[in-house]
């Protein structure tokens, strides 16, 4: 127990059909997690496998945090029914999911004197409730284009192949294996500010040392590769710092057509860009349906774009508050191979 109580660890399943690839997830902060998937599984089996991965790597004092009524109310209250009846429902049917809930109900019990369990709504601002879905989500998707069962990509802790503990030219070429969507090469991947914080003479200048660290790089990396979106600002001109460095880059969108919400003239910019990457990469199938659904995905976007890089830059003053978390994210992944450019 720390000096702030018991250790509080967020779980989430997420899943695509019943059955369907799906995704599980714990974390309790950016840099201590696990997750895992399933080409074939159902959303309750992902949330059943989230908590029992949880409560398998974090021994001690525990607070585990879920936004399923069905694996909080199964620990707590009709799993002792269904011990009674031999793993039987009150109709006399199996208890489905059966194969999970023994170990984690035996688990919960041995543990019954340090673990407690919480619930939180999902999807309601909280932080850690959205990094868990966003870890489990990316699982879902991973197994959706790669048709494997258990692959799993772990922080500091939990079970299954850990890529931390991997030599780094190991951990790329594991990332390659698990996940297709990720491009050849050593990737350098670039984020940052928008105008009107990243505009004219900053934007100019944010262009004009990309190009040059582009440039340097490439005679130390023959297989470099820039890595970035095309939103407005710091992501746009670091596309534009490829071409003129002559760097190949590859353009990441979170779903479908992002261009078509801006304003005309960038849509043309955007066309021209997406025309002259090696490739263009899209993570999802669906546009979101409102703002909120925009900001999530490009949340996973984030968050994939972290774990796929080699390296990166992320333009930004330290003034602007809004890309702290951001700064935070890139920076557990990548450690001192993430460079802060001010524009």
């Amino acid at each position: 127990m720390s000096a702030d109580g018991p250790l509080r660890v967020f779980t989430d399943g997420a899943c695509s059909g019943n059955p369907g690839p799906g995704g599980w997830a714990w974390a309790s902060s950016p840099t201590h997690f696990d997750s895992g998937g399933e080409a074939a599984t159902t959303n309750n089996r992902m949330e059943l496998t989230a908590v029992l991965r949880a409560l398998e790597a974090n021994p001690g004092p525990l607070v585990v945090v879920m936004d399923s009524t069905y694996v909080k109310d199964g620990l707590e209250k009709w799993s002792h029914g269904w011990r009674r009846n031999g793993w039987k429902t009150k109709a006399g049917q199996p208890v489905k999911n059966r194969e999970i809930w023994e170990p984690l109900v035996a688990l919960a019990t041995e543990r019954a004197h340090e673990v407690r369990f919480e619930w939180v709504k999902g999807h309601s601002g909280d932080a850690m409730n959205d990094l868990v879905d966003l870890l489990a989500v990316e699982q879902r998707d991973l197994h959706r284009t790669s048709g494997g069962s258990t692959a799993t990509g772990s922080g500091s802790g939990g079970g299954g192949a850990r890529l931390a503990e991997l030599p780094a030219d190991e951990q790329r070429a594991e990332r390659r294996r698990r996940d297709g969507r990720i491009p050849e090469g050593y990737l350098l991947l670039v984020l940052g500010q928008r105008p009107p914080e990243l505009a004219g003479e900053a934007l100019d200048r944010a262009r004009d040392r990309l190009a040059e660290i582009f440039a340097a790089q490439a005679t130390l990396s023959d297989d470099l590769v820039v890595v970035t979106g095309l939103r407005e600002g710091a992501e746009r001109v670091a596309a534009e710092a490829a071409i003129r460095a002559d760097v190949p880059y590859v353009a990441v969108l979170p779903f479908p057509d992002p261009h078509l919400r801006m304003p005309g003239s960038d849509q043309a910019r955007v066309v021209d860009l997406l025309g002259r990457a090696r490739e263009v990469v899209t993570l999802e199938k669906k546009q979101p349906a409102d703002r909120e659904g925009f900001a999530k995905a490009m949340a996973r976007r984030d968050s994939w774009l972290a774990r796929a890089a080699d390296e990166a830059i992320l333009v930004w003053d330290e003034d602007d508050a809004r890309y702290a978390r951001l700064h935070k994210d890139l920076d557990a992944q990548l450690g001192p191979a993430l460079v802060v450019l001010h524009p």
